[in-house]
């Protein structure tokens, strides 16, 4: 059900003009498939949708311009459970160590899905730094990250 809302989606994108998630709702509905806000939201994540200006002072949603490079779910569960080996973190800042010459690409990742809590990515050849906004959000977000490894093995 979710590849064909998710293939829905991206038609429905793609042909018509959608400003918000109540007509995304709405679209998909008409199409056959009722979502709640949640679901809608969740999926927009991972479509990894952004607004972008219609030319009259509104905004819609749109695929990102670097949509060239896709970035799925599962090359996303891939990079990380192929690179990172610890997580630890002082206050806001998550420190992943990854395999050696690893930590750019899986910095890449991190930053291309623009996860709202996370400020930004300093990365080296193993490490990465990871801004977290706010303080309160650093569970969350070592939380993601252990779920993108899947089983956690390494994992601080």
């Amino acid at each position: 059900m979710k590849a064909l809302r998710h293939s829905k989606t991206k038609e429905i994108i793609d042909r018509y003009i959608i400003e918000t998630q109540e007509d995304l709702a709405e679209a998909l509905s008409k199409h056959g498939i009722d979502v709640t806000q949640a679901t809608v939201s969740r999926d927009i994540k991972e479509l990894m949708l952004i607004k972008v200006p219609t030319g009259d002072g509104r905004y819609r949603y749109a695929f990102p311009p670097e949509q060239n490079v896709i970035m799925s779910q599962a090359r996303l569960e891939r990079t990380f459970r192929d690179s990172i080996v610890a997580i630890d973190f002082s206050q806001n800042i998550v420190v992943l160590r990854t395999l050696p010459g690893t930590a750019q690409a899986v910095a890449y990742t991190i930053d291309y899905v623009k996860w709202p809590e996370i400020i930004g990515t300093v990365a080296g050849d193993d490490t990465i730094f990871v801004l977290v906004k706010p303080l309160e959000a650093v569970p969350q977000v070592i939380a993601k990250f252990r779920s993108l490894m899947g089983s956690g093995i390494g994992v601080v």
